[in-house]
């Protein structure tokens, strides 16, 4: 039995469609599935943690084979609920604006070719996961309406505090998004209010202690840093070209002290992983990161913003997640 979760906005609107047309393949191979569609922000979430909990008894349930039509948003979202990473292999059909998680594994752009793929054999590779434990009190939240605010959150992609997730918090209720979306413009989402961001964006210090270490990385002025599983974020910005999602490792793009001007000069070369040509963007390693700033900023998990932050620490949980692809 396969369980299919869809999120019908997907591509702008377009996923509900992709899925009508994905679904004879299940039929056509006489292949036993359930599908449910996504209904709203923690829905999905609600969905999988019902799927993958123990049974009346208190044990585990069966091998649970879910696929995702969404975006890496929609992966975050079935993060959350997974209660045994043990029992669940994931498939995933990328329909989301940014897609970095497909992007890295470099799945095939036909839906029907992954689709495919996933129904001929079992799990065929593990990932790395990260998690991001909130160690603040910070109240403010973001535009995203739900009052479900846990103090920890998976990520399959990418976790970052600062610039990156100030551009996250302000996409999720951007007008500009589904109309270049339609257009295939998508990138361009990003980019614009990334510039719009970078002219607001507030001056702020911090620490970072890697691993266990006990002298901290101080930046006197930090723009953003990213905490990366994979290579990519924010739709196709190539901010770690150096991470492997299966090295058991965190990789960090620190943005630190630079004149704005030289900013907007070196945000287009991350789309080509050549930024760190810039001193003052660092590159670090570490498979547990505790990171303090001067003021609470916005925090993302896979593009997913829900609070500001001011202290936080990163993990990562190597070969946590089953892939089948």
């Amino acid at each position: 039995m396969y369980y299919v979760i869809v999120n019908p906005a997907s591509k702008s609107g377009k996923g509900h469609a992709i899925w009508t047309g994905l679904e004879p393949i299940f039929q056509e191979q006489n292949v036993p599935y359930r599908v449910l569609y996504s209904k709203g922000v923690g829905h999905v979430t609600k969905a999988v943690a019902k799927l993958t909990a123990q049974d009346k008894n208190g044990k585990a349930k069966p091998l649970v084979k879910l696929i995702i039509l969404g975006g890496d948003g929609t992966v975050n979202e079935a993060l959350q609920g997974i209660q045994d990473f043990e029992r669940i292999w994931l498939g995933y059909i990328p329909t989301g604006s940014s897609n970095d998680l497909a992007r890295d594994l470099q799945l095939p752009k036909d839906p029907s070719v992954i689709l495919r793929r996933i129904l001929d054999g079992g799990y065929s590779r593990t990932m790395d996961l990260g998690l991001l434990t909130y160690t603040d009190t910070s109240g403010e939240r973001s535009r995203i309406r739900t009052n479900a605010i846990h103090s920890q959150r998976y990520f399959a992609v990418s976790s970052g505090i600062g610039f990156d997730a100030a551009v996250c918090e302000e996409a999720l209720s951007s007008r500009f998004k589904n109309i270049l979306n339609k257009m295939k413009l998508g990138k361009l989402t990003y980019l614009i209010i990334a510039l719009r961001q970078l002219i607001a964006a507030k001056s702020a210090s911090c620490d970072i202690y890697l691993d266990d270490g006990q002298t901290p990385i101080h930046f006197d002025r930090f723009l953003f840093t990213a905490f990366m599983i994979h290579k990519y974020e924010g739709g196709g910005f190539k901010f770690c070209p150096m991470a492997d999602e299966s090295d058991g490792k965190l990789d960090l793009c620190v943005v630190g002290k630079l004149p704005k001007p030289v900013i907007i000069a070196a945000l287009p070369t991350a789309f080509w992983g050549k930024h760190y040509i810039f001193s003052a963007i660092r590159h670090y390693s570490a498979s547990k990161v505790t990171f303090r700033s001067s003021i609470p900023l916005w925090v993302h998990t896979d593009g997913e913003v829900y609070r500001k932050a001011d202290s936080i620490t990163v993990s990562c949980l190597p070969q946590k997640l089953k892939l089948m692809m």
